[in-house]
């Protein structure tokens, strides 16, 4: 059985199907990690939204003001509409603001559990909200798409704050498939392999070479 995060192929192990989840233990730790950069993401994106849009060369002629800020930047950090958007012309532009895609997630998982509402609305508290609430919604059939929508909202934070974790080559070979396509990102707790999906702990990674000494 495979992860149902879209971005991963990670085959789930045992433990983790008899905990019954159906996103594996890799995934999950990175939405804890995303959840947890967010006081740090909005602080460089507070910041940003001071900055004016900067425009090509040459003098231009405009009706209007300019916006006290990047666009790109102010759909993030701006207030969430209440309830669902209806858009029947596809006239809406830009991300989802942050307190959005939180918040829906934060009704969903309190209206199904149930669970108490946290008391503050903003996005550090609804961030802080959902990380104990992970375990839980890995088991949910929606998981996968609070994965990717999750995903999705930190690469458009990752596009304007540019603190996208780094991620490093690691020189050995892959204990399943042998091939030098190891990798670890900032933060993570695994070490993955580019060429077939699989994710491995220091500890895992310290018996294979164990092994291959032996050998």
């Amino acid at each position: 059985m495979t992860c149902i995060a879209s971005t991963c192929t990670r085959e789930l192990r045992d433990h983790e199907i008899a905990s019954a989840q159906l996103l594996c233990d890799p995934c999950l730790h990175r939405m804890r990690g995303w959840l947890q950069s967010i006081p740090a993401q909005l602080f460089v994106l507070r910041e940003g939204s001071m900055q004016r849009e900067v425009g090509g060369g040459g003098r231009t002629g405009t009706r209007t003001a300019p916006l006290p800020g990047r666009l790109d930047t102010l759909n993030l950090v701006g207030p969430a509409a209440a309830g669902t958007v209806v858009d029947p012309h596809g006239d809406q532009t830009g991300d989802m603001p942050i307190a959005g895609v939180l918040s829906s997630w934060v009704l969903l998982i309190a209206e199904e559990r149930p669970a108490r509402l946290p008391q503050r609305q903003t996005e550090e508290a609804l961030a802080d909200w959902l990380i104990p609430h992970l375990g839980w919604s890995s088991q949910q059939p929606w998981s996968g798409e609070l994965h990717d929508e999750l995903h999705g909202m930190m690469r458009a934070i990752w596009g304007i704050t540019a603190l996208q974790p780094r991620t490093r080559a690691i020189s050995r070979p892959c204990p399943r498939c042998d091939r030098l396509e190891l990798s670890r990102t900032d933060g993570d707790q695994y070490t993955r392999c580019g060429f077939c999906g699989t994710s491995y702990t220091t500890q895992e990674l310290n018996d294979d070479a164990e092994r291959r000494a032996a050998a």
